[in-house]
């Protein structure tokens, strides 16, 4: 078995459709390696930006298990886990675990508001059903569910709970885990446009959308930042930001797709109810990335940093 060090940048890829909206597992891996050749050290499949909520189980298991079958000894291989049943959570890890993925990122329950001890009891549970090591996706401004530090205090005693997606959007936040923690939680920055600002604090890892259009640009800003190569990194980082501002958006997998498309790399087909943008919406999108294509910085040699 891989051992995922939670640790670099790691895509939270898209799911690639045919225009019927059946799964197109070619377009899928054809970014994937855009991405591996660019530098990653992981994918997270099936997640927000995945789609999640119209993937059936095995779909995203499919998903998972080409991208094993294709790129499994390179990079970290990362399922996505947002159930509303502690037991449909528990069925979906053993399945995972039966194909080989190499870890979980774990949501929080969907689709009802439980309490704080209910959150700990379910995380801890599917922690206990599996030996696959585990992230916790801690986004309290998307699912009105916050990991508080208390929460933390207790997982830190579950071994193979070993890091968290951290996108409270409070920077600060890195700080107070690894005030409280250490290094006994891997802390992955899981908000584009807050992740040079993460990684300076002390973050271990990246978690990001428009990787999935700018692979190179993205890994580069990673990279740079942990060879202390700042100025280098920022520069970088600041032709970025109108572009990383299009992953904080309700509208962020259609975004991110059409990224895709103006790149090269991606299709932008999505699943009901969501549709491609349109109109206004789609201009402004557009004029934003145009102006980035056309001022795309020259890279230094990041691969060998």
């Amino acid at each position: 078995m891989r051992q995922v060090e939670w640790t670099g940048m790691y895509p939270a890829v898209t799911t690639k459709f045919k225009e019927n909206g059946e799964l197109d597992i070619p377009a899928f891996l054809k970014n994937i390696d855009f991405q591996v050749k660019a530098g990653i050290d992981g994918v997270v499949i099936g997640g927000s930006l995945g789609e999640s909520s119209t993937l059936a189980h095995m779909e995203r298991l499919d998903l998972a298990k080409a991208t094993l079958d294709s790129f499994g000894d390179q990079i970290d291989i990362i399922l996505n886990v947002a159930e509303g049943a502690t037991q449909n959570a528990i069925e979906l890890v053993r399945k995972a675990s039966e194909i080989g993925v190499h870890g979980i990122m774990l949501l929080p329950p969907m689709m009802y508001k439980p309490t704080d001890d209910e959150v700990l009891e379910y995380f801890i549970s599917i922690a206990k059903s599996t030996s696959l090591p585990i992230m916790i996706y801690n986004n309290p401004f998307d699912y009105k569910i916050e990991v508080t530090l208390e929460m933390f205090e207790q997982l830190k005693e579950i071994e193979n709970i070993k890091a968290v997606k951290e996108s409270t959007r409070d920077i600060s936040n890195v700080t107070r885990m690894r005030n409280h923690f250490g290094d006994r939680f891997k802390i992955l920055c899981g908000v584009d446009t807050l992740a040079m600002e993460e990684l300076l604090m002390g973050a271990d890892g990246w978690v990001a959308g428009l990787v999935d259009a700018f692979p190179a640009e993205t890994v580069a800003v990673y990279r740079l930042v942990k060879a202390g190569r700042i100025e280098e990194a920022l520069q970088i980082y600041r032709w970025f930001l109108p572009i990383l501002e299009l992953d904080i958006s309700p509208q962020l997998v259609q975004n991110i797709k059409l990224a895709e498309v103006m790149t090269g790399i991606g299709t932008e087909h999505v699943r009901a109810p969501r549709k491609v943008l349109q109109g206004d919406e789609r201009l402004r999108v557009q004029a934003i990335l145009e102006k980035g294509l056309a001022t795309r910085p020259q890279l230094p040699d990041y691969l060998n940093i």
